[in-house]
């Protein structure tokens, strides 16, 4: 699950609260609930990836890349308390520094995949780049807000082009979410359109007589795809994700058992004693 984004949705979605100490911990109660609604809905394991810094390696590749600026200091107080408050809860939080959350999320879905006894892992964010980690029904990306689940067959169906051609995807039409435009000219279609032939930018020929595919303005497209090449290929290297992490040994270290003797505590801080009550009471049960 994606932590960050997590946190930012509920941030504006759930009313804010200040505890006595005058800390907005509003966001951090509500990401908890909805933890702790999964647990009861029947998730037995979990991940949840943090960006514990915004800032990245990607930071030092593109100047424009995303960065901590202009995010509200109340939401920005509350990323490292929810990262405190999970692990008190017992869930397992990969919080990411040099990497980002998106990188854990592809790398713990590579490692769980790979376990024979895992039927399905979810990927829990909507976010685009992600859909890159999707393979066939296995591994599949769910918006937990839409409640939309999309396999293989739905990345094609909403992108034009295949899992493994997403960051070339990005690449082309861009990505405002972290920071960089893509190339001048070019748009979803056609950037499927060439992608669902070639599958990636390296392969596209630079004359357009050869592409073979009816794209609107291809020799201007053309055009700028070999003057901004290297470009592209720097914008397709931000939006690959780095999935070599080795965040587990086991699947079981995900497993959830309950939340750990320091949750009481942290539920009082958060003037929310019933988390702690659902959390022991489902974990006695379960």
């Amino acid at each position: 699950m994606d932590g960050t984004y997590e946190l930012f949705r509920h941030f504006f979605a759930v009313p804010k609260h200040q505890t006595a100490s005058g800390d907005e911990v509003g966001a951090v109660r509500g990401v908890l609930g909805s933890v702790l609604g999964m647990f009861e809905s029947g998730v037995t394991h979990l991940g949840v990836a943090t960006d514990h810094v915004i800032e990245s390696f990607r930071n030092d590749m593109w100047p424009g890349y995303k960065t901590s600026e202009g995010i509200e200091l109340d939401l920005l107080a509350q990323f490292h308390p929810l990262e405190h408050a999970l692990r008190a809860m017992g869930v397992t939080v990969w919080a990411m520094t040099d990497l980002e959350a998106d990188d854990a999320l592809a790398s713990g879905a590579a490692l769980a995949a790979n376990d024979t006894r895992v039927e399905q892992v979810l990927i829990c964010t909507p976010d685009k780049d992600v859909a890159q980690c999707v393979t066939g029904k296995h591994v599949v990306q769910f918006d937990r807000r839409k409640r939309e689940l999309r396999d293989e067959a739905g990345v094609v169906k909403r992108f034009g082009v295949s899992p493994a051609s997403i960051p070339d995807y990005l690449a082309l039409t861009g990505d405002s979410a972290d920071g960089f435009p893509g190339l001048y000219g070019w748009g979803p279609k056609s950037a499927a359109a060439l992608l669902s032939r070639f599958g990636r930018i390296e392969a596209i020929p630079d004359d357009w007589r050869k592409w073979d595919v009816p794209v609107r303005g291809a020799d201007r497209l053309a055009k700028t795809l070999v003057e901004n090449h290297e470009l592209a290929l720097l914008f397709k290297d931000l939006a690959t994700l780095r999935a070599d992490s080795p965040l587990f040994d086991s699947i079981e270290e995900l497993r959830w058992t309950g939340p750990t003797a320091e949750f009481e505590s942290v539920a009082q801080d958060l003037d929310a004693p019933e988390l702690n009550t659902r959390a022991g009471a489902f974990a006695q049960k379960a």
